[in-house]
């Protein structure tokens, strides 16, 4: 069965952007894409919420096409391409999208299904509404998070409304040049 990983840029105090969705905070640079390009290359599926997917659609589709596109842009935008997009979104329509699935309803069924069809683990990008909505039906399996040196004191955080503990089990670890650390968990389910 397929696994949802949760990949996520967070700060110190657990927040995944800034009050407004900014991530003027976030920490990237080549030695980071490096790593999670390397990652998510091998990824089949990429699962957003509504914002995130409309904020990536408007970029990645061309962006190896720009003059100054760089050695990321041109391989992500290779992925992005060719990747399955699944769309959380209850006013999103599947107008021609291409190689994409909007999910409006039924989450845990729709969910539960794409988890049982064959293919690598579905990688959630950013989409702290989708994440919380999918955290909420136990649908997250791991969670691949960038903690970046920094206090942000208010924004949007990663873990609300949790109803019960969330037992995870560390994978691996990673501390980049920025000061960035990966942590890289996997939901123990064993109670």
């Amino acid at each position: 069965m397929r696994k949802i990983i949760s990949f996520m840029h967070i700060s110190l105090d657990g927040f995944v952007a800034g009050l407004n969705g900014e991530l003027d905070w976030v920490k990237i640079d080549e030695e980071l894409f490096d790593h999670v390009g390397k990652r998510i290359s091998k990824g089949d599926t990429a699962l957003y919420g509504q914002v995130t997917y409309q904020m990536m659609e408007s970029y990645w589709p061309t962006a190896a096409q720009k003059p100054t596109a760089t050695k990321h842009d041109i391989k992500h935008s290779a992925w992005y391409r060719k990747v399955h997009k699944v769309v959380l979104s209850k006013t999103m329509e599947n107008t021609g999208l291409p190689n994409t699935t909007i999910i409006s309803d039924n989450l845990s069924d729709r969910i539960n299904k794409i988890k049982q069809e064959s293919g690598e683990d579905i990688l959630l990008f950013g989409s702290p509404t989708a994440t919380h909505s999918l955290m909420q039906q136990n649908l997250v399996d791991g969670y691949w998070l960038f903690v970046n040196p920094i206090i942000l004191g208010k924004g949007i955080p990663l873990f609300v409304d949790i109803k019960e503990k969330i037992k995870l089990k560390l994978l691996t670890t990673r501390q980049f040049n920025s000061g960035v650390i990966e942590l890289n968990y996997v939901v123990d389910k064993q109670k």
